[in-house]
């Protein structure tokens, strides 16, 4: 299994790649992850750059095609599952992390603590309304913690305000709209936002005055793992 980091876990938020491989070696999987990582082709696809993504896809797809492919990214599994069958034409063996880490709890690979924390789940929009997963993360958390609601929840998430290039675009609109969800989140009285997008997580973090706030689905799986 090739774990595919995908380009913000791999640059900008490390801790990320860093809790899931811990959390795949403590569960005894074998994978293996790409030392030179191309990117998966998203960015470009999302921001209209479709033939530049295309030549960038078909590069990718020669370091991974016939693997399983496992990833932290909501963005890095939606264009793999999906455009990378309709535009390449090719259907690929891949798994987000947050139904994979699903997988092992449920398998008993790893063993979780009950962490006394008020969570709140905010659903990425490539992973919920793209391609509708929504239960795997929220089983996950409502095992280990106490998980509250926001009002906008699932197919009617707020967006994070990071997608589609609007963070590089018009980084105050992003701000505001990170602004607003860390709101949905005190008004659900969660003192956790646990998401499963790098993307998210970076938005939202730069709207966030305390860094322990926000947190990738690994992140809080490692916190409540349970130490032999």
């Amino acid at each position: 299994m090739i774990y595919f980091r995908g380009c913000v876990a791999r640059e900008k938020l490390g801790r990320i790649s860093e809790a899931t491989e811990e959390i795949l070696k403590s569960a005894g999987i074998e994978y293996r992850i790409l030392e030179n990582e191309e990117c998966c082709g998203s960015f470009l696809l999302r921001t209209g750059f479709v033939e530049d993504a295309k030549e960038v896809m078909k590069k990718t797809l020669k370091e991974i095609a016939g693997e399983k492919i496992l990833t932290s990214c909501a963005g890095c599994y939606k264009t793999f599952k999906k455009d990378y069958k309709e535009i390449l034409g090719v259907k690929l063996d891949v798994i987000h992390t947050s139904q994979f880490f699903n997988e092992l709890i449920e398998n008993g690979n790893i063993e979780l603590e009950f962490l006394d924390e008020k969570v709140t789940y905010h659903d990425p929009c490539h992973l919920g309304r793209h391609l509708e997963e929504y239960d795997a993360p929220r089983e996950i958390l409502d095992r280990i913690t106490e998980l509250v609601e926001m009002e906008r929840n699932k197919e009617n998430s707020r967006c994070c305000g990071a997608g589609a290039g609007l963070r590089s675009a018009f980084p105050e609109i992003t701000d505001k709209i990170a602004e607003m969800r860390l709101k949905d989140a005190e008004e659900a009285g969660a003192n956790i936002i646990v998401t499963s997008c790098p993307f998210c997580i970076l938005n939202l973090d730069s709207a966030c005055s305390d860094d322990k706030k926000v947190l990738d689905l690994s992140e809080i799986i490692i916190k409540s793992l349970k130490k032999s």
